[in-house]
């Protein structure tokens, strides 16, 4: 209670009055009358000064004064998925507008730190738990000399624990949802000013998509840059609690995704990922471009759990991409997260006759089972998931596919996860993201469904799944030894900095290589593609020879010169 009360402003100013008795008391002394005639209200006034405060160095003590520190400094402790980092700057954005704010690199420069939080898997919430312990003691060891202190839980956790969070940890001062970010300035504001209220709102809303919001940018030299076109999800997967922390779905307009990317190119950014919890179901039904409207169609073989009028007219994924594709043919352009029954031909042809589109594809599967699959939802078979892979290297034969799995979902036998494995060995991914299933509160499979597979059963299957994947990726990266792959340079190498910059091909793998130019003593620069010569490869990564600067224009022509 003691530095809650310290680091409010409001608490400010009922500490300047308690310092000035106090002083009167510590010259006078203390008598009878003075102990009868003290209010409860300034016995607690009391109770809050600090015990090194003593009539040696009373006279020194200078409490916190606003007026020395005009903004505010803010921490943001990113967790979970590429939206969170989008989300990350949309919310700077609102307080940078609100003004009084500043967003450091450094925590331990901080006076606010915020958790954009993540709740799709537990262990996602143990670490934000374990953090908010640390950032309590932080608090409760600051000294008064120091600007107030602020925690905040912005995201997914925000919206599914917001009882648990300000209950559990009485350090939270302001709980805030995906959708409430506009009140978040409001909300440190109020907390502020009266230390004992919490600021919460995490009120799902169903047209919200921050589409006036230019989010600002905190790492003005990186390259890269992640663009949200879409909110929410309907898909309603028995496993996943994005439905209920994140809402339903809800597209921008298209005119403004447009706009941020005509934006993004004119600050100097080469790479963008278009962002959405089902971001190939787009759909904008915007009056303004009902030129450009085309009916739904649905992968070969898949079905919506949802209610659709799949033959109203509405601005898809595959328009989109076709439009966003045009600003720049020096943009390179990647999507996530996508669900495999989204994928028209018209989409994967987009895909196949534009440059500046990424060849590779997340296609999350969760499980090789179909009985594993009816369980979870997911509105395919085995089957109709190995047809649609084969659709697509049809159609894009370079392709580069990643994936999601599940070990250990609700009542998954051995023959299932085999089945999981026997998906895994016949498609052959660049990458996979495999984790042990976690049953998650408000969620179908927590209703309806039992969490019975072991913790040993589950580390042990997810454990095969990516050994498998690793082996198959090996053999893939094995294959790209003596080929000439465009990368767009990021930044040094961690290991070794002084001598090695890492880059990303087309595939999104990164690469290694030197930075400087083969056979001349031009040093290569964040934000340049260079033609790079693949000499070796791992699991993970590859490393390379750079040959030359190039563009995304002249590459396609010039590829075959080295090959």
């Amino acid at each position: 209670m003691l530095h809650r009360l310290l680091f409010s402003r409001f608490s400010h100013y009922r500490y300047l009055s308690s310092v000035t008795a106090w002083r009167e008391k510590l010259s006078q002394g203390p008598s009878l009358k003075s102990f009868i005639e003290q209010t409860v209200d300034q016995i607690q006034h009391e109770s809050t000064l600090p015990p090194y405060l003593t009539q040696n160095n009373i006279d020194d003590y200078e409490p916190f004064d606003p007026s020395k520190h005009p903004k505010r400094r803010v921490y943001f402790d990113v967790y979970g998925c590429q939206m969170n980092e989008n989300d990350t700057d949309i919310a700077y954005t609102f307080l940078d507008k609100h003004g009084g704010y500043e967003r450091v690199h450094n925590e331990d420069d901080a006076d606010i730190v915020l958790l954009m939080t993540c709740s799709i898997r537990e262990g996602a919430e143990k670490k934000i738990w374990k953090k908010l312990q640390s950032l309590g003691h932080k608090k409760r060891i600051r000294s008064p000399y120091a600007p107030p202190f602020q925690i905040g839980v912005l995201g997914c956790m925000a919206e599914r624990l917001k009882e648990k969070l300000i209950e559990r940890e009485k350090i939270v001062d302001v709980v805030c949802g995906p959708d409430a970010y506009r009140s978040l300035p409001n909300l440190l504001d109020q907390t502020l000013l009266m230390s004992n209220q919490k600021g919460i709102n995490t009120l799902l809303s169903l047209d919200e998509t921050y589409a006036d919001i230019t989010p600002l940018r905190f790492d003005t030299n990186n390259r890269r840059a992640f663009v949200s076109i879409m909110r929410g999800c309907n898909n309603m997967c028995t496993f996943c609690i994005v439905p209920f922390t994140r809402g339903r779905e809800r597209s921008r307009p298209m005119t403004s995704i447009l706009d941020e990317l005509r934006y993004l190119v004119d600050l100097g950014i080469k790479d963008v990922t278009l962002l959405g919890q089902n971001v190939n179901s787009y759909c904008d039904n915007s009056e303004m471009n009902i030129s450009l409207h085309t009916t739904k169609t649905l992968s070969r073989g898949f079905r919506e759990n949802y209610k659709t009028n799949l033959a109203k007219g509405s601005i898809r994924f595959a328009t989109l991409l076709d439009q966003a594709s045009n600003i720049s043919s020096e943009l390179r352009i990647r999507f996530t997260s996508p669900h495999p029954k989204d994928f028209p031909d018209d989409l994967l042809y987009i895909m196949h006759d534009r440059s500046n589109i990424c060849k590779s594809i997340h296609l999350p599967c969760q499980s090789g089972s179909t009985r594993m699959l009816e369980l979870m939802r997911r509105g395919y078979t085995k089957e109709s998931y190995l047809s649609l892979v084969e659709h697509i290297r049809s159609i894009i034969p370079n392709i580069a596919l990643s994936s999601d799995f599940i070990a250990g979902f609700c009542s998954e036998t051995e023959d299932d996860h085999h089945d999981t494995l026997d998906v895994i060995n016949r498609v052959r991914y660049n990458f996979i993201y495999s984790f042990p299933y976690s049953m998650r509160e408000k969620t179908k499979a927590h209703y309806h469904l039992n969490d019975d597979i072991s913790f040993d059963i589950k580390t042990r299957r997810h454990l095969e799944i990516h050994e498998l994947f690793r082996h198959h990726a090996h053999l893939i990266n094995q294959s790209y030894i003596g080929q000439i792959q465009l990368c767009l340079v990021e930044g040094p190498s961690k290991r070794s900095p002084d001598h090695e910059i890492a880059g990303r091909n087309d595939y999104n793998t990164k690469v290694i290589f030197s930075k400087q130019l083969f056979n001349s003593n031009e040093i290569l620069q964040p934000g340049d593609y260079v033609e790079v010569r693949i000499d070796s490869a791992t699991s993970q990564s590859l490393k390379g020879t750079p040959l030359k600067r190039t563009t995304l224009k002249d590459f396609k022509s010039l590829i075959n010169t080295y090959c």
